[in-house]
């Protein structure tokens, strides 16, 4: 068995392209998702940004909502960021009428939290578990986690708002790495990736 991991990137809508380009230089082959078919032959997964109603309509329609909820439930190595934070939470605080979630991390986010398009900011952020100087966290209509369940660890806030979180096998972030050109997030999801491909195989 190959050590480099096989991760998708959920491709309905948002920066798909950012992302394959991120976990190709964190030593990841990287893949787009569209179909249930394509979920089955992945080691990981991104949720990208987006607009997390849109993405969670289009897996709907896609008929990949079930299947994925199946796999992260059994144990699939995911990464949220923005909408995908969004579509990994077990409940939101002000959903769209017929939005639906994937769900995976205990938490309960608030949509567009940080504000408006308009309103979108930079910010050194710290990340547990990321090496090095903060992580530069592109902020755009970015939601922010109101609270958390036992099981699921902050790993940053901002602003005394929680920005990353992390539940098992799951990750997810309120911004946008993948636009900064620092890879070390995506970095630390393919690492989570290889452990759980290594405990699979034993």
């Amino acid at each position: 068995m190959s050590d480099t991991p096989v991760i998708g990137v959920l491709a309905l809508q948002g920066d798909v392209r950012e992302h394959l380009v991120a976990l190709a230089a964190a030593d990841a082959v990287a893949r787009p998702v569209r179909r249930p078919e394509e979920l089955a032959e992945v080691d990981g997964l991104v949720i990208p940004g987006g607009e997390s109603t849109t993405i969670s309509k289009l897996a709907v329609l896609f008929g990949v909502m079930e299947p994925l909820r199946a796999r992260v439930r059994d144990g699939l190595p995911v990464y949220g960021t923005c909408a995908g934070l969004i579509m990994l939470a077990d409940k939101i605080l002000d959903p769209r009428s017929g939005q639906e979630t994937i769900g995976g991390i205990d938490m309960i986010v608030r949509r567009n939290a940080f504000g408006r398009q308009n309103e979108s900011f930079e910010a050194a952020v710290d990340v547990r578990g990321v090496e090095g100087a903060p992580v530069e966290g592109i902020f755009i209509r970015a939601p922010w986690v109101e609270s958390v369940g036992a099981r699921t660890e902050v790993l940053a806030e901002h602003e005394g708002h929680i920005v990353a979180v992390r539940q098992g096998n799951a990750l997810a972030t309120s911004f946008h790495p993948e636009l900064t050109g620092d890879h070390r997030l995506h970095a630390l999801f393919v690492e989570m990736v290889r452990a759980n491909r290594a405990a699979e195989s034993l």
